[in-house]
C-alpha cells in the first residue's frame, strides 16, 4: 500500500451515552464500552472526560491502548482520579483524548429487559 495518510484522530466525541443501573436475572450485565483501535506504533494515553445536563463535568478517567492493539473499556468499571466511577441511569456524553492518533466505537449493551439489545456506533472525530 502506497497511502501516506494517519489512521485515526486524537479527539473524539460520544454525544448519546447512558449505563443503566438495572439488569435482568441472568448471565449477562448492562454496560457500555468505548472501543479504542490503535493502529499506531506507539502506546496510546487516553482520557475520557463526561458531560452532563445538568452538573459539572467529571474528568481523569484514564486508559492506555497498546501501540497496535485494541481496548475495549468497560465503562462500568473505569474509575477518575478520586475513584468515582461512571454514574448510573444518567444521559451523560463522553470526550475521548489520545496522545496518540485512535480510531473510537460505542457499544451499550442493555439488559434491563429480556430481550436485550446491543447498540454500538462509530464515535464523530475531531481534525
Amino acid at each position: 500500500m502506497n497511502c501516506n495518510k494517519k489512521a485515526g484522530k486524537c479527539v473524539w466525541y460520544i454525544p448519546d451515552c447512558y449505563y443503566p443501573s438495572t439488569s435482568s436475572p441472568g448471565h449477562y450485565v448492562s454496560h457500555e464500552a468505548v472501543c479504542v483501535l490503535n493502529p499506531g506504533k506507539e502506546d496510546a494515553h487516553i482520557k475520557l472526560t463526561l458531560y452532563f445536563e445538568d452538573r459539572e463535568p467529571m474528568r481523569d478517567f484514564c486508559a492506555v491502548c497498546k501501540a497496535e492493539r485494541t481496548n475495549h473499556i468497560r465503562l462500568d468499571q473505569i474509575k477518575d482520579a478520586d475513584g468515582n466511577g461512571v454514574p448510573q441511569d444518567v444521559p451523560y456524553a463522553i470526550m475521548v483524548e489520545s496522545d496518540q492518533p485512535i480510531i473510537v466505537q460505542y457499544s451499550r449493551l442493555d439488559t434491563t429487559q429480556a430481550e436485550m439489545s446491543l447498540m454500538t456506533t462509530i464515535a464523530y472525530p475531531i481534525e
